[in-house]
């Protein structure tokens, strides 16, 4: 990531923003729909979002592959809340539905639920399976920055 002004995608309308690295916890807004680029939550994303993520934000991604119909993956979802928040200026956290897009999951060789996968520079750098606490994940993560 350029260390003084990263791209950074807008969760909203996804246009590809410079930002200051000081800002990006100071309340940056998108410069073509206004609205904030780091909210501190997860982004639900099909596939046309989660590859301009991949392919446009400096900053790290994460993504939970998950379906509406497992346990694991819904009693994670507050834990992913939670990181999401507590990494919102070092990593993007994204929500793929495996049930929407499984040609994504596939692709991603996705064989259980949930599963986390970081992404650096549009390159995997980690995966692990199975559900998190949230200090746990928070941990996983930037022990795999």
């Amino acid at each position: 990531m350029p260390a003084d002004t990263p791209q950074v995608v807008c969760p909203h309308c996804q246009a590809v923003n410079r930002v200051p690295a000081h800002r990006l916890g100071d309340g940056a807004r998108c410069g073509k729909c206004r609205e904030p680029l780091i909210e501190g939550k997860a982004i639900p994303t099909g596939a046309p979002v989660f590859e301009r993520h991949l392919a446009n934000d400096d900053l790290p991604v994460l993504v939970d592959f998950w379906a509406p119909w497992c346990g694991p993956c819904r009693s994670m979802a507050p834990a992913f809340e939670a990181t999401a928040k507590a990494l919102m200026t070092e990593a993007r956290l994204l929500k793929v539905n495996t049930e929407d897009e499984q040609a994504l999951a596939g692709r991603y060789n996705i064989r259980s639920i949930p599963t986390l996968v970081l992404f650096r520079g549009g390159r995997e750098v980690a995966r692990i399976s199975g559900a998190m606490d949230a200090t746990r994940l928070a941990a996983w993560t930037r022990e795999n920055l």
